[in-house]
């Protein structure tokens, strides 16, 4: 009989994760109880588990080649230190069919966690850095 704990270490009960979760979820180091689509609990980097204080810009920028990505659109997956230069301010982030205006407040190793403006409203969001084509922070 197996223990589950070891075959899903990054579940409650299972030990350390690896890490590269979103904070606050399980099998995140340190991470407090969280439920899907909701924020980091308190404590960490000040103003984390706060959306932005406004709305982003009422542009949309212009989409270049080279932007974030290594080598250009679909070729590789965006390296998380290019993207860290945008913890906390305005990024602007294209999917392969999606852009939107992006507040980050986390980034791991694969992955990347924030503030997603809907038009109207921010929302919590996380999204793995291998589905990002492109970004530019103001």
């Amino acid at each position: 009989m197996h223990d589950h704990r070891q075959l899903f270490p990054g579940f409650p009960g299972g030990g350390q994760g690896a890490g590269g979760g979103f904070p606050g979820m399980p099998g995140f180091p340190g991470g407090g109880q969280g439920a899907p689509g909701s924020p980091p609990p308190s404590g960490g980097q000040g103003g984390q588990n706060q959306p932005p204080p406004g709305p982003p810009p009422n542009f949309q920028p212009q989409k270049t080649a080279l932007q974030g990505a290594q080598g250009g659109p679909g070729t590789f997956a965006v390296d998380p230190g290019s993207i860290r230069r945008c913890l906390f301010r305005y990024t602007y982030i294209w999917l392969r069919r999606d852009a939107f205006w992006f507040y980050p407040v986390f980034v791991g190793r694969r992955s990347i966690a924030g503030w997603r403006w809907t038009g109207f409203t921010w929302v919590y969001f996380g999204i793995d850095l291998n589905n990002i084509e492109s970004f530019t922070c103001v």
